[in-house]
């Protein structure tokens, strides 16, 4: 992204909260200076019982092997009938632990699903302040990973998001989203960085609308998506040299998760376009909540850890096929999905 973006660490949540206002760093080209963050509450709920706003402030620091269980529980019970939701289950988890998941317990999880047998998750939450406050965020964060599909004209209900590598190529990552850079200026890293081959193919994770496309001398070739209902903000940058992106993508267009969108390379860091600045192949890949529009270009952007989602949608790769005469690839099997305009459902 073109502009200064604002890291926000987990200790400044309980600051955030309790008081409205927090001191916090905005980096910028030449020097780092404080200003003052205010965190108005989201339309739904009471963080600061004074005038509602859009949300300000968020992180998601849910760790994998509790995404992982709620998501089975939800997947589960739906192919019983029910409708028990994934977030319903985190957001009830982190207003309980106040948003430190490293309190997390399996057990919690259990004894909230028991719970929701007898009772409603309005009589559970209905005295959890900022339960509100985190469904809203986790919705944002997870509302287009899991849902019907169809596939061969079979119905069935899972994870509609995919991975951003394409199946059977191989990547390696680790969990880097804060870790300083110095281009340009000295920054957080607000993405997640997976290392793979040059002419990897790369996989758009939710279905949506391409927002930006074209050189950035940050990210060198990349492509910005925006989800359906505009509150994520997918980020694919550092793509390859001279064929960055998958035939047909343009602005405007529509993509559908699981298709090619482009391929990793190591453009970036550079002002001059298709230069190769990066020394190590990868490709970045990053994720924006956007509550309302004057977030999209800002200074404090609100960028989430991506890295237990990647370890989750590693389930759910596309698999690709290549054209030995264009050399392109497409993906091989096609999905209706719900969330997709046109589709038949």
């Amino acid at each position: 992204m073109a502009c200064n973006h604002i890291l926000l660490k987990n200790t400044a949540l309980v600051l955030l909260l309790a008081a409205g206002i927090a001191m916090i760093s905005l980096a910028t080209a030449g020097k780092t200076q404080p200003v003052q963050a205010v965190v108005q509450e989201p339309v739904s709920s009471g963080i600061t019982g004074k005038k509602k706003g859009f949300i300000k402030y968020a992180e998601f620091n849910v760790p994998y092997l509790a995404l992982k269980k709620a998501m089975n529980l939800d997947i589960e019970s739906h192919s019983k009938g029910g409708n028990l939701s994934w977030i319903d289950l985190l957001a009830y988890l982190a207003a309980r632990y106040g948003g430190d998941f490293k309190r997390y317990k399996s057990a919690d999880m259990d004894a909230l699903v028991n719970q929701l047998q007898t009772k409603s998750l309005a009589e559970i939450t209905g005295k959890m302040k900022y339960f509100s406050y985190y469904h809203e965020v986790y919705a944002a964060v997870l509302s287009g990973l899991l849902g019907k599909y169809k596939i061969n004209g079979e119905e069935k209900y899972g994870l509609i998001g995919f991975s951003p590598i394409a199946k059977t190529f191989p990547y390696s990552d680790c969990d880097d989203f804060g870790v300083r850079r110095t281009y340009g200026y000295s920054r957080p890293h607000l993405g997640h960085d997976m290392m793979s081959a040059t002419g990897t193919p790369v996989i758009a994770v939710e279905s949506g609308v391409v927002e930006a496309l074209g050189w950035n001398q940050y990210g060198g070739w990349r492509i910005g998506i925006r989800s359906f209902d505009s509150k994520r903000y997918y980020y694919y940058a550092h793509l390859r040299q001279n064929r960055p992106y998958a035939a047909g993508l343009s602005l405007g267009k529509t993509v559908k998760a699981g298709d090619v969108i482009g391929y990793v390379g190591r453009t970036g860091y550079s002002s001059h376009e298709n230069v190769n600045n990066i020394q190590i192949s990868h490709l970045h890949f990053g994720l924006e909540l956007i509550f309302d529009e004057s977030q999209k270009e800002c200074d404090n952007e609100i960028w989430i850890d991506v890295y237990p989602l990647t370890k989750l949608l590693r389930q759910n790769q596309s698999e690709v096929l290549r054209n030995a005469e264009t050399k392109e690839f497409t993906r091989a099997h096609d999905i209706e999905i719900e969330q997709f305009p046109g589709s038949s459902e």
